[in-house]
């Protein structure tokens, strides 16, 4: 199996990971609600995760809800000690599956004791806060209140280091002056590209950012010059987009998600491909 060392590292916290993770939400039930239907291959693809070398896991307690990070504790517990598993609150899951804004104070204090318990964990080690102002995407307001709650239970010592998901750069920029933020997890793809300033500026500052639906989500990137550029390679479409990710900022952690040892396995490897100057022209103008 490819090394996922060509692919480099960067720093996430004080911690130091490989730039390529694993994304677990696939592993809960369709529409990331209820048990997987193969458990057993679910504990398969997170312990064949960390042989490959994959050392930056990330979950959420609303991903079932609790399914996920139950199935991780079973899998990997007691965890490699240079494994970092970031979580996500903010979130949480009606009874019909929807997803929901829960960011009250209490509501947060208890996704952190949720997470903890779950994945067996006396601390977290990155915590993201999901932040949900518009169904559609980021939207602006302020976020102040509930990262002040976040801040809290760092202090606590419940959480080691804060990240947040689904913000604008206003926020980003709001968030730095009431704590220490580690990392940004948006939607961002070769096809998706709204946050292309917001990575540059994190970039300069040393903070990660972590693109969630690096593939194009629940509905696959479909492009021909992705396609020409596998065949060029003899790879697939999706390694091409990945490798793009990887190569478009040195700041950029990808969390590729599967339910699959194979799509695992062939996600990892897009961490060896490599990508002539001509070919990455090509792929940067798939967004225009």
């Amino acid at each position: 199996m490819t090394s996922l060392d060509d692919a480099g590292t960067f720093l996430l916290g004080d911690r130091r990971v490989k730039r390529i993770g694993y994304g677990a939400m696939q592993l809960a039930g369709p529409g990331v609600f209820g048990p997987p239907r193969d458990r057993a291959a679910a504990l398969a693809v997170l312990r064949e995760a960390i042989e490959a070398g994959v050392d930056h896991i990330d979950t959420s307690d609303f991903y079932g809800p609790h399914v996920t990070n139950q199935i991780i504790r079973e899998a990997l517990h007691p965890y490699p000690r240079d494994l970092t598993i970031v979580t996500k609150i903010g979130a949480r899951r009606g009874d019909d599956a929807s997803w929901q804004p829960d960011v009250s104070a209490e509501a947060l204090t208890r996704a952190v004791h949720d997470n903890l318990r779950n994945l067996g964990l006396d601390v977290l080690d990155v915590v993201n806060l999901r932040i949900m102002l518009d169904a559609h995407g980021p939207a602006e307001g302020s976020i102040e209140e509930p990262l002040a709650v976040l801040a809290g239970l760092q202090r606590q010592g419940l959480v080691r280091d804060i990240g947040l998901s689904n913000v604008t750069a206003t926020q980003v920029a709001e968030a730095r002056e009431i704590a220490t933020i580690v990392c940004v997890q948006n939607m961002y793809n070769i096809a998706h590209r709204g946050d292309d300033a917001l990575i540059d500026q994190l970039a300069g500052d040393g903070i990660a950012y972590v693109p969630f639906f690096p593939l194009g989500g629940f509905s696959p990137l479909q492009s021909s010059v992705l396609s020409d550029v596998a065949g060029q390679l003899g790879a697939t479409p999706m390694q091409v987009a990945l490798a793009w990710l990887l190569r478009r900022s040195a700041n950029v952690l990808l969390i590729p998600g599967t339910a699959s040892v194979a799509h695992l396995r062939e996600n990892l490897a897009a961490a060896a491909l490599d990508l002539s100057d001509d070919m990455r022209a090509a792929l940067d103008r798939v967004a225009g």
